[in-house]
């Protein structure tokens, strides 16, 4: 058993290694910030200008379309308030060219939070201390294979961790594509045929907001738990 016991340990070792490595290179480079993001999608500010051009594209289009439509009115064919349009068209043609700036604006401000949750205080972790503890518990309480044991609770931490960390990297790549999609979005305001597309995508983007705060918030108190856990592992 001692050479089993050596390699069951070594296993749960290099496993707690890695995710002590996934968290120093993920958890900081996740937030409200798209440095990251153009890191590893780099095509995405030069197709924002594509979507920008889109965009205003668009709303010069529709608005077109809807004041030629005026002419047919008498024919039964609805269309828009000639003013009414023209003036959210003209407004949505500054809002989309400024779409960047807005979102920018927005960032920063869902940043604030998101940082405070990644800079509040917590016990000293370290995840390759974590197998050690479990071993020591367990050798306490039971005889026999204590090293597979603590290899499977290993195992079920470090998958339930990294599941929490896949949510939060998927969550942050859609809040990536919501912004360099931005100009897309606010044209569709522009009509009101199309606006509710407009509202759908706010409330996307706040969505995003919302949740990626909340997987920062979920993987601090894991991190919290199991830094408590290996400070004073007999307290259980």
């Amino acid at each position: 058993m001692g050479i089993l016991d050596g390699i069951v340990e070594w296993i749960a070792e290099q496993v707690m290694n890695i995710l002590d490595l996934i968290t120093t290179s993920v958890l900081g480079a996740l937030g409200c910030s798209m440095d990251t993001f153009l890191r590893y999608f780099p095509a995405a500010e030069a197709m924002y200008q594509v979507f920008l051009a889109l965009g205003i594209g668009l709303i010069l289009l529709n608005w077109v379309w809807q004041l030629f439509k005026n002419y047919f009115m008498g024919a039964g064919i609805e269309a828009e308030d000639p003013i009414k349009l023209s003036i959210r068209s003209f407004l949505f043609i500054f809002l989309t060219f400024y779409a960047k700036d807005i979102v920018d604006l927005l960032l920063k401000i869902s940043g604030t939070p998101y940082n405070w949750i990644l800079t509040e205080d917590l016990p000293p972790l370290k995840f390759a201390d974590f197998n050690s503890v479990v071993t020591v518990i367990l050798g306490v309480c039971a005889n026999g294979a204590v090293a597979i044991i603590a290899l499977i609770l290993v195992l079920i931490l470090a998958w339930n961790y990294i599941k929490l960390l896949f949510e939060a990297a998927e969550r942050y790549i859609l809040l990536g594509v919501l912004v360099y999609t931005a100009p897309a979005a606010f044209s569709m305001g522009a009509s009101q045929s199309t606006g509710n597309i407009f509202k759908s995508w706010c409330r996307m983007l706040g969505g995003q907001f919302f949740l990626l705060l909340m997987n920062a918030w979920c993987l601090r108190l894991f991190t919290s738990m199991v830094g408590t856990f290996l400070a004073n592992p007999l307290s259980l």
